[in-house]
This record gives C-alpha cells, structure tokens and sequence, in this order.
C-alpha cells in the first residue's frame, strides 16, 4: 500500500507540532478535552489506543516511560510514526497496527490506558472508508466502547487506569455502568458541549 506523504494540515498542540495526512482523523473536541487533562508520571507504561495522528501518544511520551500507541488504520500509523520523530519522542514510543487490544502481547499491562474512542451512532457497515472508522460507533456508538470495557481490566496494573473519552449520544451511564461490573471505579472528570451532544472523560481505576 502507497501511503501519502502530503500533510493534509498542520497543527500545533503544547509547544508539539503534528502533521495529519489525509485519510488520519485530524484532532477535535474530543481530543483536545483528554489532552488538557493527560496527568501522568514519568515511571509510567502507557498504551493510547486509536491513536489517529499519534497526539496523544505523543504528548504521554513526553513524560512517560514507555507508550505504545494503536490503530487500525495504516494511514494513522505512518502518520503518527512521522509525528513521533517530528517531536524526538520516536525512542520511547511503539506503534503498531490492530484492532482494539489485538496487537498487544497477552500479559503486558499498563500504568495508563488512553481511548478516545469511535462514538457516534453510525450504520453498521464492513468496508467504511479508514477515516470513517475514527468515529463510526455503529448503530448506538458503542461497538468498539462495549468491546473495549470488556477485555480493558486484564491490560491494567493493580493501581492502573484509564481516560477514555465519549459522547453523550453513545450512553455514558452505560459506560460507567459496565466500568462497575467489570471491577473498575468510574467517573466523570472533565466535560464539553459541542453542538447537540456533550463530551466526557471517563476515568476508570480498579477498586
């Protein structure tokens, strides 16, 4: 596959600049809202899963110790991988592509789990375009989400966590519901209103 090496636009987040090519989810609301509250130390192990143009992988490595970073969509890990060394964090970052937790090693856990996830109600649909698969959440939003908060505890240290980040229009008392029987304490830390919808991020840690 011919990747694209054209920026499709340039942007500048907390003294970093980002290049999104095309067919990469530029940066919004939603990730803005988790980036202004990225807390973390610098002995941390952190996967941002999704990762799109590598923002807020990147922002994390600055601090971190280690961040892997995902997505599913080859454009977004070329570009994220060009974001990386455009920044000088390429050292301590890994970026590879997959599906949700599929390319993560069984076993490996995390400090710090990062997911702005595909939110939106969308018609469920195989062959969506890549760029489409950064917010299409199927018929309620919450394909991916449900998915995730599934499998999520068994990547956590004993004291881990995890900022993720969904709409109102995708049932936020759902995810926090689930968070619960799952064994992990939610709670909302930080909201946006946007148009007919708010954005919210959820943070999740073991009992």
């Amino acid at each position: 596959m011919k990747l694209s090496r054209k920026p499709m636009k340039k942007l500048f987040f907390d003294d970093c600049v980002f290049h999104v090519l095309e067919d990469v989810y530029e940066p919004a609301e939603d990730t803005f809202l988790l980036a202004e509250n990225l807390r973390l130390n610098k002995d941390e192990f952190v996967l941002d899963m999704g990762t799109g143009c590598g923002i807020l992988a990147i922002l994390a490595a600055r601090r971190a110790r280690e961040v892997i970073a995902t997505d599913i969509n080859p454009y977004a890990v070329y570009c994220a991988k060009i974001n990386a060394k455009l920044n000088g964090v390429e050292r301590k970052m890994n970026i590879l592509r997959g599906d949700v937790f599929q390319p993560i090693r069984e076993g490996k856990q995390f400090d710090l789990v990062l997911f702005n996830t595909p939110y939106l109600p969308s018609e469920e649909e195989d062959q969506k375009p890549w760029i489409e698969k950064a917010w299409a959440g199927g018929f309620d939003g919450r394909g991916l989400i449900d998915r995730f908060l599934l499998d999520a505890p068994e990547y956590l240290e004993m004291d881990g966590r995890i900022l993720l980040v969904q709409s109102t229009l995708s049932d936020v008392d759902k995810t926090l519901k689930t968070f619960r029987k799952v064994g992990l304490k939610a709670k909302i830390t930080a909201r946006e209103k946007v148009a007919f919808e708010t954005i919210v991020v959820i943070e999740a840690e073991v009992f």
